[in-house]
């Protein structure tokens, strides 16, 4: 099933369920008002709310309405953690050891998380401002010492994210934002002709990105992901429990094949430096504007899009 959260003033949003071609939405007030009460008691409350998208998929639903993006907070829009990982291209190896499996993961901000329309802001053009495009997926609780494969069957739901960088400012404060698309989805929604597209913790779809209109990258999100969603999940249960609602990010997705092209401005950067000794993408700037958006192999997309203008040098709210 895909659901969102739509934005009622409060904080948490309103939960409802999204038909499949992501076009018509239902209030699910009667089950949960939002997302982190399934996630709590998600063998309880999923199966009501996916008897109600059934119904929605079937044009029963008797007081469905037209879903407008515009309107949607971050599905979850705060969380109990959010990890960002470093899994693609070059990254660590599967087999790495857990010292190098550490240097992958780094915690973010995750009290305020955005959503796919938010306005990417930065007050100075001089902290490089940037994006990086990239899968997450929430979790329900997961005890500590979990298996990959004991992880994996905690992973609820799957989203895509956008994390706003400042690459001149360093550590966490460099880092002020995610973003996430307008509906997560569940891993039984994500197949296509009788096979399914999530498969041994990766999505094997490909990840588009475009800036200004212009294509920036179509990446394959599964092709060289060292270490899959089961892994990483593992591996922050070594030492303590995740609890439902935890969020990890595969942070930016990368290919080592070119022609994808990128998911961030930096990566661009990198490559063109190592090509040609000098970077010439710029940053983003004043009135960019960036859409991140997966389609499934059925042409649909899958999690509707982010769509963000850019804002820089003007002061802030």
């Amino acid at each position: 099933m895909k659901l969102a959260t739509l934005n009622d003033g409060s904080r948490d949003g309103q939960l409802v369920v999204v038909s499949r071609d992501l076009c018509t939405a239902h209030y699910a007030t009667g089950i949960a008002g939002q997302l982190q009460q399934v996630l709590d008691d998600w063998n309880f409350l999923s199966p009501q709310l996916q008897d109600l998208y059934d119904t929605l998929n079937h044009g029963k639903a008797r007081h469905a309405f037209a879903l407008d993006t515009r309107q949607c907070m971050a599905p979850l829009p705060r969380a109990s953690l959010l990890a960002v990982a470093n899994v693609s291209a070059n990254a660590a190896p599967a087999e790495a050891c857990p010292s190098d499996l550490a240097a992958t993961l780094r915690l973010d901000f995750a009290d305020d998380l955005a959503g796919p329309h938010a306005m990417l802001r930065c007050a100075n053009p001089a902290q490089w401002p940037d994006f990086e495009a990239a899968l997450a997926v929430v979790t329900a609780d997961v005890p500590q010492g979990a298996t990959p494969e004991r992880a994996l069957d905690g992973v609820r739901l799957l989203m895509l994210a956008n994390h706003w960088h400042l690459r001149q400012l360093p550590g966490l404060i460099g880092r002020p934002q995610t973003a996430f698309s307008p509906v997560a989805v569940t891993p039984d929604e994500l197949v296509f002709a009788g096979s399914s597209a999530w498969a041994r913790g990766r999505l094997n779809l490909a990840l588009q990105c475009s800036l200004n209109g212009r294509r920036f990258g179509l990446v394959d999100a599964a092709q060289d992901m060292q270490l899959d969603f089961g892994q990483l999940i593992a591996h922050l249960c070594q030492t303590r429990r995740l609890r439902a609602g935890a969020i990890i990010s595969s942070g930016e997705v990368r290919s080592a094949d070119a022609s994808q092209g990128n998911t961030s401005v930096a990566s661009r950067r990198a490559k063109e430096l190592q090509q040609h000794g000098v970077a010439t993408t710029p940053w983003l700037a004043q009135g960019d504007s960036l859409r991140i958006e997966m389609k499934g192999r059925d042409g649909l997309s899958v999690f509707g899009a982010l769509d963000h203008d850019v804002q820089v040098g003007n002061p802030l709210p």
